[in-house]
């Protein structure tokens, strides 16, 4: 079993994107911002997210490189700030294999290896490569707190366009 890192706290600022690289997959992280309501639509229903601007936006991809990284921040640009709603597939959706980001939005996300892509309308639980399995990250005032942060590079980067 891979021993894991003591808890961390990671300053993040509205204008910042955190990435966790890993050798199978990326998290990257925003704040939610100011704008507060976002949409979580699912087959039978749109639900609407109140997040404080200290929440976060989270997505996972189960892949890596630089395309994977540029793809990330597109999809978190897309959510924060031209406002796309989240889509929650249903159960055994054929597209859910395919999907190669998923995103969660709130005050807490953990992340798991065991469950289907897309398809979890929970927000506090998000798709990640087997390295990130447990991986807890929580929105602070200051930026954010992760518990189970395996080996990986943690690195801040401009997040814009």
């Amino acid at each position: 079993m891979e021993e894991l890192a003591s808890p961390k706290d990671i300053s993040l600022r509205e204008n910042e994107m955190l990435l966790l690289r890993g050798t199978a997959g990326i998290v990257a992280i925003v704040k939610a911002g100011p704008n507060g309501q976002f949409f979580l639509e699912t087959e039978n229903e749109e639900i609407v997210l109140g997040l404080e601007p200290h929440d976060l936006i989270v997505a996972s991809a189960l892949s890596v490189g630089e395309k994977t990284e540029k793809g990330l921040k597109c999809v978190l640009f897309m959510v924060r700030e031209i406002r796309s709603p989240l889509i929650v597939l249903p159960k055994n959706h054929p597209a859910s294999p395919r999907l190669p980001i998923v995103v969660s939005a709130g005050g807490k996300t953990v992340l798991s290896c065991n469950i289907t892509p897309g398809t979890h309308p929970n927000q506090d639980v998000l798709c990640g490569s087997n390295e990130f399995d447990g991986l807890e990250i929580t929105g602070t005032p200051e930026g954010v707190h992760i518990e189970n942060l395996p080996q990986c590079e943690v690195l801040k980067i401009n997040f814009d366009i």
